[in-house]
């Protein structure tokens, strides 16, 4: 017997990742979007247009006048912290975009409250669904390449405004408040989550950044955290003012027996050098089952499973990244 689709509402439309996940959402046999919540009448107005879902000023409104299971959020990384204590707090699972929070102390209170509830707690993130990363990581963690002593990731692009992020999506990006600080939290997360699911805690971190673009953004255009462990290093990269794709989006992992380099997007390929083939040769990479293909399908199936969210969107290790976020901002802004 087939199982009711998961019911799902949006808290925040602010976030521009939300547009490619409505899609997923509404095309999807094992979720429905339901509703949408946003304080902006122009987005309220778009996701009802384009999807006919009731909107609601207030997630309060949502919450109490639809029956969910669980809520996706796209708010403020500051504002979404706060959405998911309410949204645990009604009892509803929650996937929330990446990085998690806006700080540490909002990450670990998210955590403690989904695990008090026992619910579901998954965060987002978009090179989760890479077949190709999926095949790295599980790679990598069993072996296949010898002992990992680096991980390096880089994210890239010409600036927000450039690449076409919304006024409502860069409003927030640029406010340190709201985000947690500038490219470093927007972009160096990505090599934090990776760093902390394959090496685990660093001993030490170390964090850069500054404005570097003619026109200042207000916080720090380019950034770089560097993990320190007992027998390896981490690094990870973001810039908003690269010039170009080259280097944009890459994925190095280092072992004793081998090097994987993760092309970026869904489409990209694994290459794999060893001491027999040292200029690299393609993984094949099998497609992924459904419930690793996109988000809105793992997190109907944790929800109907109650399984843990596969190991880049487990909040514990996404906890991990946040502590070193934490470490690299504020250092940063000791500098």
């Amino acid at each position: 017997m087939s199982q009711s689709p998961v019911r799902i509402g949006v808290l925040g439309l602010i976030h521009d990742h939300v547009w490619d996940h409505l899609p997923q959402l509404v095309h999807s046999e094992n979720a429905e979007l339901v509703g949408a919540f946003d304080t902006n009448l122009a987005l309220r107005e778009r996701i009802q247009s384009e999807y006919g879902c009731p909107v609601y000023e207030t997630p309060e409104e949502l919450l109490s006048e639809q029956e969910l299971d669980g809520v996706f959020i796209f708010s403020s990384n500051k504002a979404g912290a706060e959405l998911t204590l309410l949204a645990l707090e009604r009892g509803l699972h929650v996937m929330i975009e990446k990085p998690m929070a806006a700080s540490l102390a909002q990450a670990e209170a998210m955590l403690a409250a989904a695990q008090a509830k026992d619910l579901c707690l998954m965060v987002n993130w978009p090179f989760a669904w890479w077949p190709q990363m999926q095949h790295a990581i599980t790679l990598a963690k069993a072996g296949g390449i010898g002992d990992l002593w680096q991980v390096k990731y880089r994210a890239a692009h010409a600036g927000p405004k450039e690449l076409g992020c919304s006024d409502y999506f860069c409003d927030w990006l640029f406010n340190p408040e709201l985000n947690g600080a500038g490219a470093m939290m927007d972009y160096c997360c990505y090599g934090c989550v990776l760093a902390s699911n394959l090496l685990g805690e660093p001993d030490s971190v170390t964090g850069l950044g500054g404005q570097y673009r003619p026109a200042p953004l207000g916080v720090e255009d380019n950034a770089l955290i560097v993990m320190q462990y007992p027998h390896g290093i981490a690094t990870a990269e973001g810039s908003w003012s690269q010039v170009g794709k080259l280097t944009a989006y890459a994925t190095a992992i280092y072992g004793t027996e081998g090097t994987l380099i993760v092309e970026p997007h869904k489409k990209g390929r694994l290459m794999l050098a060893t001491e027999d083939e040292p200029l690299g040769t393609e993984v094949k990479v099998e497609c992924p089952v459904l419930t690793l293909q996109t988000a809105t399908e793992h997190f109907a199936h944790c929800i109907r499973t109650d399984q843990t969210p596969w190991e880049l969107c487990d909040p514990k290790i996404s906890l991990s990244a946040q502590q070193i976020l934490e470490r690299g901002v504020q250092q940063m802004q000791q500098s």
